[in-house]
C-alpha cells in the first residue's frame, strides 16, 4: 500500500494525473481478480482456523459431514480427513464442514435406533406389543435405559406397521449387527407366536384366465413334506435364536478394524494437523524399500 500511495503521488507531481488513476484502477482490478481466485482457499482457511478453536470433533471421532459418515483422520489448513466404514480416505474441504450439519456419533455413545415390522390386521397388537418388547428386553446389546419402545406407527394397506425403538451404546456394539439381529429375533419371535406378517396387497390380473387342473389328494408326494420337515430341523439346529450368527460376526463395532486399516493408509501431513493428535502412520519408508526388495526376489 505505501509502495502505492508512492506512485501515485509521484505521478500526480510530474503531471501524469490519467496515468496515475490508470495505475491505480489496475491494481484494484488485479487485486479484485485475485481476491475471487483466492476465496475457497481463504475460506477454508479460515474454516480450519474456527474448526481447530471450536473443536467440534476429535480425533478418531465418528462424524457425518456433508453426507459422508466417517472417522476424523485430520484436519488441516485445507481439508478435514475422514475414514468412511467402507475404508476410503475422504477430504471435505473445511468451508463445507464448518457450514454444513455436523453430527459426532461418539461425542455421546448411546444411540438410538428403529425400524417398521408389519402384522396382520386379525392379529392382536398389544400381543404384537409384548413379544417385540420381550425380544428387546433379553437382547444384550439393548440398553434397559432409556428404554425400548414398541409403538404403533400407522395402519397400512395390508398390515398394522409397528415402529420399534431401542438404545445402544455406540462405543462398544456396530449399530448395523444389533439392527440385523434383533429383526431377526423379532421376526422369529412373531412366527413362534403365530403371528402374521403379511405382504402388501396386491392385484394381480390374469386376462385370459387361469387354467385349473385337479390333483387326486392321496397321490400327495410325501418327498415335499419329508424334504421340508429336514430343512425346518436343520435351521433350528444352526441355532437361529442365537443373539448374533455367523453371517453377523459378532455385535462389536469396526473401529479397531478400521484403525488397522488407516495404519495401512497413505498418511496426511502430521506437522499440518490441526487437531493435536497423531493420525494412523503407514510403515516406515526403510520399512517399505525392504519390502520392494523382497517382492522383486
Amino acid at each position: 500500500m505505501v509502495f502505492l500511495v508512492g506512485t501515485y503521488i509521484v505521478l500526480r507531481v510530474s503531471g501524469l494525473t490519467q496515468l496515475a488513476l490508470t495505475v491505480v484502477g489496475g491494481t484494484g482490478l488485479i487485486g479484485l481478480a485475485v481476491g475471487i481466485a483466492f476465496r475457497d482457499i481463504t475460506e477454508n482457511f479460515l474454516a480450519s482456523i474456527f474448526l481447530s478453536v471450536q473443536r467440534p470433533f476429535e480425533m478418531g471421532d465418528l462424524v457425518e459431514i456433508v453426507g459422508v459418515t466417517g472417522y476424523v483422520q485430520q484436519l488441516n489448513i485445507r481439508t478435514t480427513v475422514l475414514l468412511t466404514t467402507d475404508g476410503n480416505l475422504v477430504q471435505v474441504p473445511n468451508a463445507a464442514v464448518y457450514k454444513s450439519n455436523l453430527q459426532n456419533f461418539t461425542a455421546t455413545p448411546n444411540r438410538r435406533e428403529n425400524f417398521i415390522v408389519g402384522i396382520g390386521y386379525d392379529d392382536p397388537i398389544d400381543e404384537a406389543q409384548e413379544v417385540a418388547l420381550k425380544v428387546l428386553v433379553d437382547h444384550p446389546a439393548v440398553l434397559k435405559e432409556p428404554e425400548p419402545w414398541v409403538l404403533v406407527d400407522e395402519l397400512g394397506k395390508a398390515t398394522v406397521n409397528l415402529k420399534i425403538y431401542f438404545w445402544i451404546n455406540g462405543h462398544e456394539h456396530s449399530w448395523l449387527k444389533v439392527r440385523s439381529s434383533i429383526i431377526r429375533l423379532v421376526k422369529r419371535a412373531f412366527q413362534h407366536q403365530g403371528i402374521s406378517m403379511p405382504d402388501e396387497a396386491r392385484e394381480v390380473v390374469f386376462p385370459h384366465g387361469v387354467p385349473v387342473t385337479m390333483l387326486d389328494t392321496k397321490q400327495e408326494p410325501t418327498n415335499y413334506r419329508r424334504s421340508l420337515k429336514s430343512s425346518v430341523d436343520a435351521q433350528r439346529s444352526e441355532g437361529l435364536d442365537a443373539v448374533s450368527t455367523k453371517a453377523e460376526a459378532g455385535l462389536s463395532n469396526e473401529a479397531g478394524i478400521l484403525e488397522e486399516q488407516a495404519r495401512q493408509a497413505k498418511p496426511v501431513d502430521e506437522e499440518e494437523n490441526l487437531l493435536g493428535g497423531t493420525p494412523s502412520a503407514r510403515p516406515a519408508k526403510a520399512d517399505l524399500t525392504a519390502n520392494n526388495k523382497e517382492l522383486e526376489r
